[in-house]
């Protein structure tokens, strides 16, 4: 699995960094000197990125969580990921904590950890936060998008008919994730997106027996244009508007009956 870092360096040189990651700075090797005229230079360095290991594990099950592999109720098998990066209990643990932490996980009276279940007032509690965060990410976008981007997100919405036209589901999560990340990009705030993706993968597999299921692709495409055109026309409100109403149970997703009829018990709380 490769991981993307960015860095930026600030003007006294020290070096910024965003995410889980140890950073080493080790100078380049050169040659012998030459006498130059010219104002001397900063040495030039070369970075080495190195990921915990709890980090990774972390990672593979937070992504096994998000694709839905594992499921709410799920227990998270300490000793099968111990085998699968060949280290001790230590860095399994710390990352268990950590998705405990994020509440993608959670502890068993008999010793161990499962994939986190939720009641039906904390899933409405999630959506209804995920649906205002979504909303401002997109008034972001309408506000900071260059006119490249307002181009990949029209192409990302006309991309989707073909899915739309299909009735296909799968194909329509990963056409629908390809939209939204264009709008994260564009909203020029990482922490945003972060959260955004945090709830996103705690409520996955619920969505899948809701705001995803048959029957709701081509509403949620017709939302899709409402943002679009919204932000093609530069009015950062009506985005926001219709991104908020994209995930709102009797709006653009299905209401509050619906749902509860269509989520397995077995998943809630």
């Amino acid at each position: 699995m490769m991981e993307e870092l960015r860095v930026e360096i600030m003007h006294d040189g020290r070096l910024k960094r965003d995410g889980p990651f140890e950073l080493k700075l080790f100078p380049l090797r050169r040659g012998p000197k030459r006498v130059s005229t010219m104002a001397p230079k900063l040495p030039r360095t070369h970075v080495v990125i190195e990921m915990k290991v709890s980090d990774r594990i972390y990672g593979v099950v937070e992504r096994q969580i998000s694709q839905r592999e594992l499921l709410p109720g799920d227990p998270v098998d300490e000793e099968n990921l111990m085998s699968q990066f060949g280290v001790s209990r230590t860095p399994v643990r710390e990352a268990i904590l950590r998705l405990k932490a994020e509440g993608l996980v959670s502890s068993i009276s008999r010793g161990g950890a499962i994939v986190s279940k939720m009641d039906f007032a904390q899933l409405l509690s999630v959506w209804e936060l995920l649906a205002e965060l979504e909303g401002l990410s997109a008034r972001y976008a309408c506000e900071r998008m260059t006119d490249k981007e307002r181009e990949a997100l029209a192409d990302a919405h006309n991309a989707s008919r073909s899915v739309v036209k299909r009735n296909d589901a799968l194909g329509w999560q990963q056409a629908n994730m390809a939209f939204h990340e264009v709008l994260y990009a564009g909203s020029r705030n990482p922490y945003l997106r972060q959260e955004i993706l945090r709830m996103r993968t705690r409520s996955s597999a619920y969505r899948n027996h809701s705001f995803d299921a048959m029957g709701y692709i081509s509403k949620a495409h017709q939302y899709h244009g409402l943002i679009l055109q919204a932000i093609l026309d530069n009015d950062p409100s009506a985005a926001a508007k219709a991104a908020t109403a994209h995930l709102t149970p009797g709006e653009g997703a299905p209401g509050v009956m619906e749902i509860m009829h269509k989520l397995p018990k077995a998943l809630l709380g």
